[in-house]
């Protein structure tokens, strides 16, 4: 057995879960021929499962306006808009009386969410969360939170900050889309509803790769996207309480959002109406109720081990290259003990702003010490010495046809504490798709880079690494291939 195989010997073989659409995708080389594409950036946007697809397929025939037309057509779509609510709500263990409110996506779901925080309330976020999770509390004027050099230290310097000041909601993630680290949120859960503080989790990372119960965790909101959850049609979802998303004004003035409207005034609807103005994206919700249903076949367990197979096997070739670092918030031992540890400070203040009702179920008796088997999703960030990120993805994917996602990745106050601030970094997600050859491609190619070099050049055009003279031709359907940038182009 050759160096460059010893690699893929320490773990054994792992396959697709779930068949999605693009698998087997030959995309061209800059050098010539092609190669089935290898998607390591699952983690930014998720293919559509087979399933879903082929369910949308089907819907589309059906197509129409829905909730106020007597057409067979309407009628169906209203039954799939509802339905498909109701099944997201299940396949989130939703309490009884908790929203559905479709939205666009987890920013738009948590921008919503900041909307209708009663007034006064102050909110505590954390400054390692994704832009999606950060800005809509920033530029209410909220209370961020530093985290502490261990997950230890941050769960008590947020039970500290909780017990200080009268706090409405604590925002956090529920895994990092940065470094894939889970956080504890039933824990988190316990010590918010502790000081009468309400807990929101987004989701985004969460969702597609662990089974997460509102009523189980205690969790008071959710946020996700179909987009990251195999359903990329343009729908996301927050769940939740209903008594604050009655009582704030409508998120978008529009039609479906009211019962009666005057020259002067209006009777806004309540329920996930009331932020739903305008025709709801029908297929999108379908879609994603379709997703939720195929996830709920394979189970959270079957979920954790394919991901941490992939994740181990990617991170045991890592550690053969002395160039790469990989990217943690925190040691991830210490997270496992801080996660298993529940914290005994007295109980502080409570607020007005009651967390949960008496009819609420008790913790389960089932719920482990940590929230998950793994202290990590399959997300895997690192740096490469003497090579800029950007660079190194536009290799990966011109001469190996590997995509990859590089830059601070939505969330620059993580990346600039984590002394990333310039260049950023490279990271490779794992989803119901991936397979042991994709993380092995992965290793092959950049040890071929650190042993050998690029075949090809590359240059700067607009912020971003191409290569020069890209010979590779854009698909017809797609158009000329594009020079608009981001704004933001290390995102």
């Amino acid at each position: 057995m050759t160096e460059s195989m010893t690699v893929f010997a320490t773990t054994e073989c792992t396959d697709s879960l779930l068949p999605v659409v693009g698998a087997g995708l030959p995309v061209p080389l800059v050098t010539g021929g092609s190669v089935p594409y290898a998607n390591l950036d699952y983690a930014a946007s998720a293919p559509a499962l087979r399933a879903v697809a082929e369910h949308l397929a089907t819907a589309l025939p059906y197509y129409a306006s829905v909730h106020r037309g007597a057409g067979y057509a309407s009628q169906v779509s209203t039954a799939l808009l509802e339905n498909s609510r109701l099944c997201i709500g299940r396949f989130l263990g939703a309490r009884e009386d908790d929203l559905v409110v479709f939205t666009r996506n987890t920013t738009d779901a948590l921008n919503l969410l900041a909307h209708c925080v009663p007034q006064g309330g102050s909110v505590l976020y954390l400054d390692i969360e994704h832009h999606a999770n950060l800005l809509p509390w920033q530029r209410r004027g909220d209370v961020v939170l530093e985290a502490a050099p261990t997950l230890r230290e941050t769960l008590a310097d947020v039970e500290a900050a909780l017990a200080a000041t009268p706090t409405a909601l604590l925002a956090v993630t529920g895994a990092s889309n940065v470094t894939g680290q889970l956080l504890p949120f039933k824990q988190l859960a316990k010590i918010a509803h502790r000081y009468g503080t309400r807990i929101a989790v987004d989701a985004a990372q969460l969702a597609p790769h662990r089974r997460v119960s509102l009523t189980e965790s205690g969790i008071d909101y959710l946020a996700l996207s179909g987009h990251k959850l195999y359903a990329p049609y343009g729908a996301g979802v927050l769940v939740g309480r209903r008594d604050w998303l009655d009582a704030a004004p409508a998120y978008l003035a529009g039609g479906g959002a009211v019962r009666e409207v005057g020259i002067t005034e209006t009777d806004w609807a309540t329920g996930p109406a009331r932020h739903e103005g305008g025709t709801p994206n029908v297929l999108g919700a379908a879609a994603l109720a379709r997703a939720c249903e195929e996830l709920a076949t394979v189970g959270g367990k079957a979920l954790a081990e394919h991901e941490e197979a992939l994740r181990q096997r990617l991170l045991a070739g890592l550690a053969q290259l002395p160039e790469v670092s990989i990217l943690q918030i925190w040691e991830p031992d210490d997270a496992a003990e801080a996660a298993a540890t529940t914290a005994t400070t007295p109980t502080g203040p409570k607020t007005e702003y009651s967390p949960h009702t008496d009819s609420d179920p008790a913790p389960s008796k089932s719920d482990s010490k940590s929230d998950s088997d793994s202290d990590s999703i399959g997300v895997v960030s690192f740096t490469i010495a003497g090579y800029h990120a950007g660079w190194v993805a536009a290799y990966l994917s011109a001469e190996h046809g590997i995509g990859v996602r590089d830059g601070r990745f939505c969330a620059h106050p993580l990346l600039n504490k984590l002394g990333l601030a310039g260049d950023g970094a490279i990271r490779a997600s794992f989803g119901v798709g991936s397979t042991s050859a994709d993380a092995d491609r992965l290793i092959t190619a950049l040890r071929t880079l650190l042993s050998e070099g690029a075949s090809w050049k590359y240059e700067l055009v607009d912020g971003r690494y191409t290569p020069v003279n890209d010979p590779r031709p854009i698909p017809d359907f797609a158009g000329p291939r594009s020079s608009v940038s981001s704004p933001c182009q290390a995102d």
